[in-house]
């Protein structure tokens, strides 16, 4: 299948074996790993104070019967103004893991979608000797401006990430740690014939593997 291609500044296309993709979009699936994904950002860290937390004096603030008021036992009670909260969040661990196979399939079915959509580019970024936002911005500028990108490479490399990493929108991740979020949030897909060759070995899809999801 032909998909865009870029190399030393010109777009063209080239010819992409697609078949390790697949062809059919698996939306369940590729949901299930990005809610996944956005739990695990998640810091968990919020928390409310019960009565036995909060600030004051546990004497009664005035006797119960022969005051025209409501019964109370302390200015601690969550129905006063300044009192705990009742069943409010406390700190808790929101991650959870899919296994290891959904996960690569989301991840499969995710590229699958970027193709469908004409969103893949395979480029030949060259070589990044120092970190230069002028060439990135270039290269960004020539595949028309996407709103937002994700720069797939095959290894890590620090001057590439430097050279992309103050505009807005825009991530590089290697093949290895790529997953179904970063492909689906990251707009324009622009990766190396490398890193693909990568990911098709990694969630490549396998002969007589069945596509429900």
């Amino acid at each position: 299948m032909k998909v865009k291609s870029y190399k030393a500044g010109s777009v063209g296309e080239v010819e992409l074996d697609v078949a390790p993709f697949g062809e059919k979009v698996l939306y369940r699936t590729l949901k299930d790993a990005v809610v996944m994904h956005m739990a695990n950002q998640r810091q968990g860290t919020v928390n409310t104070r019960g009565r036995s937390e909060v600030k004051g004096t546990n004497k009664k603030p005035y006797k119960q019967k022969h005051t025209g008021r409501a019964r109370a036992g302390d200015v601690k009670s969550p129905i006063w103004r300044g009192g705990g909260t009742v069943f409010g969040p406390k700190p808790r661990d929101y991650s959870y893991h899919m296994p290891t196979k959904a996960r690569r399939v989301a991840l499969r079915t995710a590229i699958a979608g970027k193709v469908a959509d004409g969103e893949l580019v395979v480029a030949d970024l060259g070589e990044w000797g120092e970190p230069s936002a002028r060439s990135a911005r270039k290269v960004l500028s020539d595949l028309g401006s996407p709103r937002r990108a994700c720069v797939v490479i095959s290894e890590r490399n620090e001057n590439l990430y430097k050279s992309f990493r103050n505009f807005p929108r825009v991530h590089v991740r290697t093949a290895a740690e790529l997953c179904a979020y970063d492909v689906v949030n990251g707009g324009t897909i622009i990766a190396e014939q490398g890193a693909l060759d990568q990911l098709a070995s990694r969630v490549g899809k396998a002969s007589g593997e069945g596509g429900a999801s």
